[in-house]
């Protein structure tokens, strides 16, 4: 007797010793984005979702072993998405504003030009809507695609050219860069867009392709675009939602609820730090073009509201479109302009009505 319960506690023993060396597991990670790390977003991934999600795993039973391709090393800009679903990465930065079509209700933003320049009331809205309106939540999943959060918005997008801009006169036949929907932004005005992005601005204007480009001042000044587009002209475009992070959903699904709080509460962090001091590095951004030779100017309200009236209602067509193919365009559109209203924003054109 006494040695069976001799027995019996040692097996325990060894049971208890052995536990966490069975239980352990280290999670092979990949964190993929197409810009590089100088752009704040990937930074961002990099210096802080990724710290932060290895801190919330801290004594658990799993850890991650990361591997981070940025800039190219796995997937071109705009190619994230594909790179998840073809399970060569397993969370990432996903830019909705690339996938027009695909993650259409993200993009209600860039149909609705001449918003609010506070990027954090702009990120918080379209990150709250994902749960007011289930449909643009289902738009990832559609993607195998799990939105943890932590979107990130881009600050007051402004104009950058080869020449002098004060009216809408001076766009007439000019060719000019913008990312995706923000193409849009040109119609009617007289200028041809030229759909691009950060990774081809430079080149584009350098060689000719372009005359100008519609962007943001942070990235503008990392690109040292002030180099070949020294006319920099404020319009205040408005913030923009531009994306977020996720993660390939086959896979989140089949994770350890540990790991799924980790991934998710950690965009929270993701954030709050990207939100963190942008204002401080937006000042920063417009002092380095302005030392590098850039001539910053402020398009006069007159020529804002004159360039939002001459523009057709891209946000309205927007949504009707996509309400003939079952989407709630109209809900995002309405829904979207009316928290911007109870955030006192004075809009120069209310997209939401004909």
């Amino acid at each position: 007797m006494r040695l069976n319960t001799i027995l019996a506690s040692t097996s325990l023993a060894v049971a208890i010793s052995l536990a966490p060396a069975l239980h352990a597991e280290e999670l092979d990670v990949t964190a993929v984005a197409g810009h590089p790390p100088v752009f704040l977003w990937v930074n961002t991934l990099s210096e802080s979702y990724i710290p932060a999600v290895d801190a919330a795993l801290e004594g658990t039973d799993f850890s991650v072993n990361w591997t981070e391709a940025y800039g190219g090393t796995l997937a071109k800009v705009g190619g994230e998405r594909e790179a998840m679903e073809d399970g060569l990465a397993q969370v990432g930065i996903v830019s909705s504003l690339f996938e027009p079509s695909l993650l259409s209700l993200q993009n209600v933003t860039y149909v609705t030009p001449f918003g609010s320049p506070d990027v954090d009331l702009v990120l918080s809205t379209v990150d709250g809507m994902h749960d007011e309106i289930p449909a643009m939540r289902k738009l990832w999943e559609d993607l195998d695609l799990e939105y943890l959060g932590g979107g990130f918005g881009l600050e007051d997008y402004l104009l950058m050219t080869t020449f002098p801009v004060t009216s809408l006169d001076d766009l007439q036949g000019r060719k000019i860069n913008a990312p995706g929907p923000a193409v849009n932004w040109l119609k009617d005005t007289g200028a041809v867009g030229v759909s691009g992005n950060l990774t081809t601005y430079y080149n584009d204007i350098q060689s000719g392709v372009a005359e100008g480009v519609i962007v943001f001042p942070t990235a503008a000044a990392a690109a040292k675009l002030h180099e070949v587009a020294p006319y920099v002209t404020r319009v205040h475009f408005g913030a923009q939602f531009a994306g977020g992070i996720v993660a390939q959903k086959s896979w989140f699904d089949e994770q350890d609820p540990v790991v799924q709080a980790a991934l998710r509460d950690s965009a929270d962090v993701f954030a709050a730090d990207y939100r963190l001091g942008l204002e401080t590095r937006v000042a920063g951004a417009f002092k380095a073009m302005e030392k590098g030779g850039a001539e910053i100017s402020e398009l006069s309200e007159g020529q804002r509201v004159a360039w939002a009236d001459a523009l057709p209602n891209i946000a309205k067509d927007w949504a009707k479109d996509l309400d003939s193919k079952g989407l709630p365009g109209t809900e995002v559109l309405t829904t979207y302009i009316d928290h911007l209203k109870a955030a006192g924003v004075s809009l120069p054109r209310d997209w939401s009505v004909e």
